[in-house]
């Protein structure tokens, strides 16, 4: 049975409209998206079967284009839209956080460094620079590495942090793993940047690792 011999209040685009985006499920979501689905499937049944593969909605979109489009049910236009929107989703969280409105919730922070850096497939090591009300300058993606990781130069960061004239900054960098626990190298970098950091009154307020689920913050742990 195709999509629109379902019960209105079951097919995905009446039931966002109804009842709000919070209430689909990955698979329709995704669905929305496709429009249509393979031979002999309908578009929730193709997005449940692409999200199976992959093992999640993260896994699935947080790869490079020439891959996403590869997959099938998808190709270059519908891959095309999900970029698109992944790209709308960070650029309207980047909006938010540059209203000028101070960061009373780091976890947008976090949200943020998942979006730029869950996609890449080696380590980026990137940095949000806050004023003294802890209202965003910039985001800037500071160091590359490689799949297992970078290499960090606190000079670099002072240099930066002085250039935006920040009071504060978050730090956040990604597992490609997937695996967002923090490494002893994890700790010594936070530790040595925080040292750093201090001698020109800066401060150090978390740092994010971007794996496949929510960032790990280390001020949540007590790392920072």
């Amino acid at each position: 049975m195709s999509i629109r011999h379902w019960p209105e209040g079951e097919r995905p685009r009446e039931k966002l409209l109804a009842r709000g985006p919070q209430h689909l499920s990955d698979a329709e979501l995704l669905a929305l998206f496709l429009g249509s689905g393979v031979a002999g499937k309908d578009a929730v049944q193709t997005a449940r079967e692409l999200l199976a593969a992959r093992g999640s909605l993260a896994a699935l979109l947080h790869r490079p284009a020439a891959e996403i489009r590869r997959e099938r049910g998808l190709g270059p236009a519908r891959s095309a839209l999900l970029l698109a929107a992944l790209e709308l989703g960070a650029r309207v969280l980047s909006t938010q956080l540059q209203r000028g409105e101070a960061l009373t919730d780091e976890r947008a922070a976090g949200r943020l460094f998942q979006q730029r850096l869950q996609a890449h497939r080696h380590e980026v090591f990137a940095c949000l620079f806050l004023d003294t009300r802890h209202r965003m300058i910039a985001f800037e993606e500071l160091f590359r590495g490689t799949i297992d990781g970078t290499e960090v130069h606190p000079r670099e960061v002072v240099r930066r942090c002085l250039q935006h004239n920040a009071a504060a900054v978050i730090f956040g960098h990604n597992h490609p793993s997937g695996v967002a626990e923090p490494s002893v190298a994890d700790r010594q970098i936070t530790t040595r940047l925080q040292e750093a950091l201090r001698l020109i009154d800066v401060r150090v307020l978390d740092h994010f690792i971007v794996g496949d689920g929510a960032p790990l913050s280390f001020a949540a742990r007590g790392l920072i």
